[in-house]
């Protein structure tokens, strides 16, 4: 992934679900651990859901968090 893709994935509003309207770097740890046991959509989200598992899980929300529009 490049910077591009992983500031567009920062910023990418949740659209359905229990955290809906939240950006994925704003969802709980548990609740992408729950998409990682069960599996990511298809598609664009799916790889984004994917990212934010992986930055959370080792910790580099502070390193992405520049990238955040708000």
């Amino acid at each position: 992934m490049d910077a591009t893709q992983v500031k567009a994935a920062v910023n990418q509003t949740m659209p359905f679900g229990k955290y809906a309207g939240r950006k994925l770097l704003h969802l709980p740890e548990p609740y992408l651990v729950w998409f990682h046991a069960n599996g990511f959509p298809s598609g664009k989200l799916g790889e984004q859901l994917a990212l934010m598992y992986e930055i959370k899980l080792n910790g580099l929300e502070s390193v992405v968090a520049p990238l955040l529009d708000e």
